[in-house]
């Protein structure tokens, strides 16, 4: 288990160089964007305008601050997006258009390369006590609000820290500070060599 700190994300420009994006984690450790298996990062989003294209990453992305955005992604009917929505998976690599519904947003994105690594990712509101099971390849646990590890004795989780654990970690307990939000992102190797 290795928690990651907020304070230590590393902030980017976009790929299209309309704005900063915040990496939490990536596989291998410091790819570039042209090299990832996989690719957690927060985007703060302040103009309506259309998404970078990624050829051959799968995406899904949540709205973690702000009114929302509609994502108009190609061959689809127009997808509404809120803070309170459940995270919407997408092909990266297909024209796809983001219109603010009132003022700026950040968003939570998980990407991953077709072919290596499949993902889930899944919101959860907890008050009290959750267990999390390290049944993934890689399992990352992103809290967006205050918690405290229960597993190693009590370590506190601050708003944005990351838990990642491996198949081989202990199940993870946390314990909200109130009303809790987290994102539990599974990550798994789908590579012919694994």
């Amino acid at each position: 288990m290795r928690i990651l700190r907020a304070a230590d994300y590393k902030v980017m420009p976009w790929k299209n160089g309309g704005g900063t994006t915040t990496e939490i984690a990536v596989s291998p450790e410091g790819a570039g964007l042209d090299a990832f298996d996989w690719r957690i990062s927060m985007a703060r989003v302040e103009t309506s305008g259309p998404f970078s294209s990624f050829a051959g990453i799968d995406r899904t992305l949540s709205v973690l601050e702000g009114e929302g955005i509609v994502l108009d992604i190609a061959g689809r009917s127009p997808s509404r997006l809120t803070a309170s929505s459940a995270p919407l998976s997408f092909p990266g690599d297909v024209p796809t258009s983001a219109t603010l519904i009132g003022g700026p947003i950040t968003d939570l994105n998980v990407m991953t390369r077709r072919g290596r690594t499949d993902h889930a990712v899944e919101r959860l509101s907890v008050s009290g006590e959750m267990q999390v099971q390290s049944a993934a390849d890689t399992t990352l646990v992103f809290a967006v609000a205050g918690f405290t590890i229960v597993t190693d004795g009590g370590s506190d989780l601050g708003p944005l820290d990351t838990v990642v654990l491996d198949r081989k970690s202990p199940n993870l307990r946390l314990r909200s500070k109130g009303q809790g939000l987290v994102f539990v992102i599974r990550l798994n190797n789908t590579a012919a060599n694994h």
